[in-house]
């Protein structure tokens, strides 16, 4: 009989797996010209919107470019409000702190995502409760959200993965069991759809990034998004110092210092004006990729449900033993050739800041974090890169 492993024996082993997960970072010679893993596609109004705010002096929160990217943005999720943060971390602790989360509380999260998922629960003061993730789309299980349960859980927050919206119904069927807020960490999903409905319209609110990484951008940023119209009054409330309008500084709840500001909003807008061509190019993109490498023993190409319209924020690819040679292997021979990369995240639980909290088993999230890496993504990436980044791909998987 094998040996039962006491706590520190499970958390050492796992930081052991976190370590190797997470391989050598790989290194592009010196002079070699560079494809990033991802760029913004800043094409449109973006530098007229920008001076408008220089010209006019409108350079802080106020103006109306913020109130313009807002409603656009939350009329393309098919929601009624929408309220922009600083990041898209500040969006989803905005989101959670509006419904009252706060201290012993626990939020359900998968394993598999960002750290910064793990960290807006952990601001408040919540636990968040960790869940595997499926094989067939890298999002959180519904099947094993009901053992994870406790008279403490307020929440489930799924996570659409690079782009991949979770299977909504099923994880909505939970929380009304159980009398369970949904709060969508959209932050990589924008434009993504699961039967026709867009991410950001399945839950009480839901949280997006607009990192310069993502499918539009504001450069750094974050936006809210609600139907409820009093949750949309308090999360600009909060967002803002708490300050209110019968009297300035007067504040009756505990506030953040959340705002974007008019000139990030105005690039903002720009992008949102393009963003149907944006995510478009996303997609054309990831189907030139699956033509190029479906037949490559070895690689796995990124999943897409029948009811689902992946947007694919990153396209990501696992490397099996097939190949012939590892995923960090793999990824040097690209670096040696100027295609940047990254390694798919390392789960929650193997992580050294929450590697006390969790002692289960997520055997899928660790297989995407041991296999998968991501390849340059942006809607700019022209036809003949990713043709050049797919022969490298052949090539390595070949010895050549």
């Amino acid at each position: 009989m094998p040996k039962k492993l006491t706590f520190a024996e499970k958390k050492a082993a796992a930081l052991r797996r976190a370590k190797k997960m997470s391989g050598p970072e790989p290194v592009t010679p010196p002079g070699v010209k560079t494809i990033p893993v991802c760029r913004p596609t800043l094409l449109g109004n973006e530098k007229k919107y920008v001076l408008k705010c220089l010209e006019t002096n409108w350079i802080s929160s106020r103006g109306r470019f913020v109130e313009e990217f807002e409603d656009g943005f939350a009329r393309y999720c098919g929601v009624n409000h929408g309220v922009t943060t600083n990041s898209g971390t500040t969006a989803l602790h905005l989101a959670l702190a509006s419904l009252g989360i706060g201290e012993g509380d626990e939020v359900i999260i998968p394993s598999f995502t960002m750290i910064s998922t793990a960290n807006a629960i952990n601001y408040l003061g919540a636990r968040p409760v960790l869940v595997d993730v499926e094989p067939e789309t890298w999002n959180l299980d519904p099947e094993l959200i009901e053992a994870k349960i406790t008279a403490r859980t307020r929440a489930i927050v799924p996570i659409h993965t690079y782009g991949h919206p979770a299977e909504m119904d099923r994880i909505k069927a939970v929380a009304r069991k159980n009398n369970l807020f949904i709060v969508e960490d959209a932050a990589e999903a924008i434009g993504a759809e699961y039967k026709g409905r867009r991410a950001g319209s399945f839950g009480k609110v839901a949280a997006f990034s607009l990192y310069a990484n993502k499918i539009i951008t504001t450069g750094e940023g974050g936006i809210v998004v609600t139907d409820d119209e009093k949750l949309a009054d308090k999360l600009r409330t909060m967002r803002n110092y708490g300050f209110t309008e019968e009297r300035h500084f007067w504040h009756k709840v505990v506030g953040f210092s959340y705002r974007m500001t008019n000139v990030q909003a105005a690039i903002g807008l720009g992008q949102l004006e393009r963003i149907d061509e944006l995510v478009q190019a996303r997609i054309d993109h990831a189907h030139l990729y699956n033509s190029l490498l479906e037949d490559v023993r070895g690689i796995v190409t990124p999943p897409c449900a029948p009811h689902a319209k992946n947007v694919y924020w990153m396209y990501g690819i696992l490397v099996e033993k097939e190949f012939g040679i590892s995923r960090d292997e793999l990824r040097q021979k690209l670096a040696d050739r100027g295609i940047e990369t990254r390694s798919f995240f390392i789960p929650i639980h193997l992580q050294p800041v929450y590697a006390d909290l969790f002692s289960d088993e997520y055997p899928v999230s660790e297989e995407l974090g041991t296999k998968g890496l991501y390849l340059p993504s942006a809607s700019g990436l022209t036809g003949k890169e990713i043709e050049f980044i797919a022969g490298v791909i052949r090539d390595a998987g070949e010895g050549r």
